[in-house]
């Protein structure tokens, strides 16, 4: 029985996103680009707002936070894939592929939260002017950035130990181009349904609560400022639409794999692509053509 139990499968086989390979090689030349975008990008946006005195602000300090997640989250899948590209078999080791199930949750949990934090905080300075202060400061901050990562973990921990004890006996193909569990999950040795269930429902949950907190939050910033100024109404909305960008390009790939019943293969792998590669590369773009202080701490960097 204890034999029987055990996981045989030692490894996993990687489809990856096409077997031309044609036209892997234009892939490897298009992700290994902009990898090196995001990577470069996430970490230029972290030294500006350390180095610069004016940035040092809650509002930028949680935007170099999320720029270092995103920086971790690209890093999780996207250095795999682009090495893949080069091979004809592409396979990924058990705890290879635990580790990516792992830290993607854990990153990815963690930006959710953090987002809402970073909500919070443009909820307060522009519904709450006169509290700023008192509300967003130093400690207040910080905690915000450790509940966003202890959440993370925990969210990620319980994903991790619902599925690192399945069987895997038999089927060891995974059509994508890293190790998820919607996917990893169909491959053990047993019936998974519920557990199926209990999965989606945990990762359903948490993205579900973070993004309907965004939604109000925003949704009571617009509708406070509408009432008091027109002008007031515009600053607000050109204040807001960068981070109401960023949460759709965020959320929406991450709620459509998990919570949609039906699975269309070419589907799924677009928005994981979406979801790994290109969500963290707008992010600091998004946030840096969009700031005028970002702007200015760039051009003091020039010179």
């Amino acid at each position: 029985m204890e034999k029987v139990n055990q996981s045989v499968v030692s490894e996993f086989v990687i489809l990856g996103l096409c077997d031309s390979w044609v036209l892997q090689a234009f892939l490897l030349a298009i992700f290994s680009s902009l990898y090196l975008i995001t990577i470069l990008g996430n970490i230029f946006i972290v030294v500006i707002i350390i180095t610069d005195l004016h940035l040092h602000s809650p509002m930028y300090f949680l935007l170099a936070n999320l720029s270092f997640i995103d920086f971790c989250l690209s890093s999780v899948t996207t250095p795999k894939m682009i090495t893949d590209f080069l091979k004809k078999n592409k396979t990924i080791s058990f705890g290879g592929c635990m580790c990516q199930i792992f830290f993607g949750h854990f990153f990815g949990g963690g930006e959710m939260v953090l987002l809402v934090s970073m909500a919070y905080d443009r909820y307060v300075a522009i519904c709450k002017p006169l509290h700023y202060s008192s509300l967003m400061n130093r400690h207040t901050c910080i905690r915000l950035v450790m509940a966003s990562w202890t959440i993370g973990f925990v969210h990620s921990i319980s994903q991790l130990v619902m599925i690192v004890k399945l069987p895997f006996c038999g089927p060891r193909e995974l059509d994508s181009f890293f190790c998820d569990i919607p996917l990893v999950i169909k491959l053990a040795c047993m019936d998974t349904y519920i557990l199926e269930m209990l999965i989606n429902a945990d990762s359903g949950i948490l993205a579900i609560i973070c993004f309907i907190l965004l939604l109000i939050s925003y949704s009571h910033i617009l509708f406070t400022v509408c009432l008091h100024s027109k002008d007031g109404a515009s600053k607000a909305l050109s204040t807001c639409t960068a981070h109401i960008t960023v949460v759709v390009l965020f959320f929406g790939p991450c709620i459509f794999i998990y919570l949609w019943p039906v699975s269309i293969t070419w589907v799924d792998k677009f928005l994981a692509v979406f979801y790994a590669v290109i969500t963290p590369l707008l992010n600091p773009a998004i946030y840096t053509l969009r700031n005028k202080e970002i702007k200015n701490a760039m051009k003091k960097l020039q010179c």
